[in-house]
C-alpha cells in the first residue's frame, strides 16, 4: 500500500480548478476533481487527503461545498474516514475511469547518440547566449534563481541527513543505480501525481544532478549533430548551453502571451527533432501557455514524431490563480520528457533534480545517464525520500508560499515607489523572479554595470536571446531576500537607472 502523505492539502490543487463563472455547483466541482484524481491513480489508495478546513482554505472556498463533496465520496466509497487519523483513499474504489480517451501507438524510441563523447556546441552559437557563471554576483539583492536560504528547515534536513549518515550500509556506499534510489524515485512519482497532474511511476522516475543535467541526458538520448531542436524566443540560456552538446542546430521560437508559437513551429523545415518549453512559468517572461496552445503542442509532436522536453523550473509557486496542472499530464501519446529540480524548492547546493521518462525511452536515457556521470549522491538521496515521505516537503512549500507572496509584493511596491518611470514590470504572477522592460535606448548590459557598483545583480533580458532582436530589460529576483533588502534595493535601483 503506497504511505499516506501527510499535510498535501495544497498538492491537490492541479486537479481542482475551480471556476465561480461555471454553472456546476462548487461541492460539485471539488468532486468531480477529487474522484478523478483517484480513479486517474493522482491520488492512491491508502493516501491522505488533506482536511475540509485545509483544503477549504487553500481553494478559496467556504467549508460547507468541500464539506459536501468528502461527505459524497465517503457514501460512494472512494475515501474512508479513519477516527483519530484523517480521511484516506479507500483501497478499492468502486470503479475504474479509462485513463486516456486516445490511446496511440507507442512512439518510435529515441535514436541513441553515443553518450560518452561530448559533441562541440553547435554551428553558429552566439558566444553571449552562454549561462553566466552560477557565482556572478554573489548572493546581492536582485540574485536571479535564488530561494529563500534563510527560511529552509534546516534542522530537520540536518536531522534526517545525519540519520542516515550513521546507518549508511555498505549497498548504500557503493555505486548507486543511475536510475536514482527507489526510495526517493517512488517519493517523487507520488508528489507529482498529486502535486502537478503528471502521469507517473516510479518505474519511468530517474534522479538526476539537477535539471541541468537531466538536460543533458535529454539531448544525448534524442539528438544528434545536424538535427533541429527549437527553443522558446526569449528562453533559457542554459537549455541552449545543453542541447549544443549534442551538436543539434538551435532554431529559435517566438512567443506571445499563450506561450510558444506552434503556427511558427510548423514552418520549420527540415523538421524539428524536439522542442524545448517552459509552460508553467515560461521563463524569462512568466507567462503560462493555454489550454489551447498546450494541445496544438502535443498535436504537433505526435504528427511530427518529435519531443517536447518539458522544464518545470518554479511552478510551485503562483500568486494570482491556483497552480497549473504540467503537459505532461495532458499527453496521451507519451512525447515528453518532464524535467524538474528540488534546487528552486528547497536549495541549490543540494544537486537534486528529476526526468519523467517515456516509457519506450527509458532505456536509452538509463544507458546515456550512466555514461554521463553515473549517479546521484546517495546520502542526500536518502534523506530527501524521508522528507518528502514524512510531510516536511509539504510543509515547508506550504510555508514558502507564503513568505515569497510577501516578498514579490514588497518587490513590486518598492518598483512601483521607486523605479515606475523608468521600469514596466511584463509578468508578475508566479515564480521567484520578476521581468522587466528598460525604457527605450537604455541597455541592459550598462545598466547592471552600474547596478554591480552599487552592490546589487540581476540578469540581462537581452542574454535570453538566441536571435539579433534582443528586448532590452532586468530580470529580478525575489526570493532569497527579505522585505526590507527588497524595499532598499529598489531605492538603489532607481537611483542606478536615473543616472543611466
Amino acid at each position: 500500500m503506497t504511505p499516506a502523505v501527510r499535510d498535501s492539502g495544497p498538492d491537490l490543487l492541479a486537479h481542482l480548478p475551480i471556476d465561480r463563472s461555471r454553472d456546476t455547483p462548487l461541492h460539485r466541482q471539488v468532486y468531480d476533481g477529487l474522484r478523478r484524481a483517484i480513479l486517474e491513480g493522482m491520488l492512491r489508495p491508502g493516501q491522505r487527503v488533506p482536511s475540509t478546513r485545509a483544503l477549504a482554505s487553500e481553494l478559496s472556498l467556504s467549508r460547507l461545498p468541500v464539506l459536501m463533496a468528502y461527505e459524497q465520496l465517503l457514501h460512494e466509497g472512494y475515501l474512508e474516514g479513519r477516527i483519530g487519523s484523517g480521511t484516506y483513499v479507500c483501497a478499492a474504489p468502486p470503479d475504474r475511469m479509462l485513463r486516456a480517451t486516445e490511446q496511440a501507438a507507442e512512439p518510435r524510441a529515441g535514436r541513441k547518440t553515443a553518450a560518452a563523447g561530448v559533441a562541440p556546441r553547435r554551428r553558429g552559437a552566439k558566444a553571449e547566449r552562454v549561462a553566466p557563471g552560477r557565482t556572478e554576483g554573489g548572493i546581492r539583492p536582485f540574485r536571479m534563481s535564488l530561494p529563500a536560504l534563510d527560511e529552509f528547515p534546516l534542522t530537520v534536513w540536518s536531522r534526517l541527513v545525519a540519520r542516515h549518515a550513521r546507518h549508511m550500509t555498505p549497498t548504500h556506499m557503493a555505486y548507486g543505480d543511475p536510475a536514482g534510489v527507489g526510495a526517493l524515485r517512488l517519493a517523487i512519482a507520488e508528489h507529482l501525481r498529486t502535486a502537478r497532474a503528471v502521469r507517473c511511476e516510479a518505474d519511468h522516475v530517474m534522479v538526476v544532478s539537477g535539471s541541468q543535467a537531466g538536460l543533458r541526458v535529454s539531448a544525448a538520448v534524442l539528438l544528434k549533430r545536424g538535427d533541429r531542436v527549437a527553443i522558446e524566443e526569449p528562453g533559457y540560456a542554459g537549455a541552449l548551453a545543453a542541447v549544443a552538446t549534442s551538436g543539434a542546430d538551435v532554431v529559435p521560437v517566438p512567443v506571445d502571451d499563450e506561450g510558444i508559437d506552434v503556427n511558427v513551429l510548423a514552418t520549420i523545415r527540415p523538421r524539428v527533432r524536439a522542442v524545448y518549453v517552459t509552460p508553467s512559468h515560461q521563463y524569462p517572461l512568466g507567462m503560462s501557455m493555454s489550454a489551447a496552445r498546450r494541445i496544438a503542442l502535443l498535436d504537433w509532436a505526435a504528427r511530427n514524431d518529435a519531443w517536447i522536453l518539458e522544464d518545470d523550473y518554479d511552478s510551485e509557486y503562483r500568486y494570482v490563480s491556483q497552480p497549473l496542472g504540467a503537459l505532461q499530464g495532458m499527453d496521451p501519446r507519451n512525447r515528453v520528457v518532464y524535467i524538474g529540480t528540488f534546487s528552486k524548492v528547497m536549495f541549490p547546493a543540494l544537486r537534486v533534480g528529476y526526468l519523467v521518462v517515456p516509457p519506450a525511452l527509458w532505456n536509452d536515457f538509463l544507458e546515456a545517464r550512466d555514461a554521463l556521470d553515473g549517479f546521484s549522491p546517495t546520502l542526500y538521496q536518502l534523506a530527501l525520500a524521508d522528507f518528502l515521505r514524512d510531510g516536511h516537503f509539504a510543509r515547508h512549500l506550504r510555508r514558502m508560499r507564503g513568505v515569497y507572496l510577501r516578498r514579490r509584493e514588497a518587490l513590486l511596491e518598492g518598483l512601483d515607489g521607486n523605479c515606475a518611470d523608468l521600469l514596466t514590470v511584463l509578468n508578475a504572477d508566479a515564480g521567484l523572479h520578476v521581468a522587466t522592460l528598460l525604457p527605450d535606448g537604455m541597455r541592459d548590459a550598462k545598466v547592471l554595470e552600474a547596478m554591480a557598483a552599487r552592490g546589487l545583480t540581476a540578469m540581462a533580458l537581452s542574454s535570453c536571446y538566441a536571435g539579433p532582436r534582443r528586448k532590452q530589460g532586468l530580470l529580478l529576483g525575489f526570493g532569497g531576500f527579505d522585505e526590507r533588502t527588497l524595499i532598499a534595493a529598489t531605492r538603489t535601483l532607481g537611483d542606478v537607472l536615473r543616472r543611466s
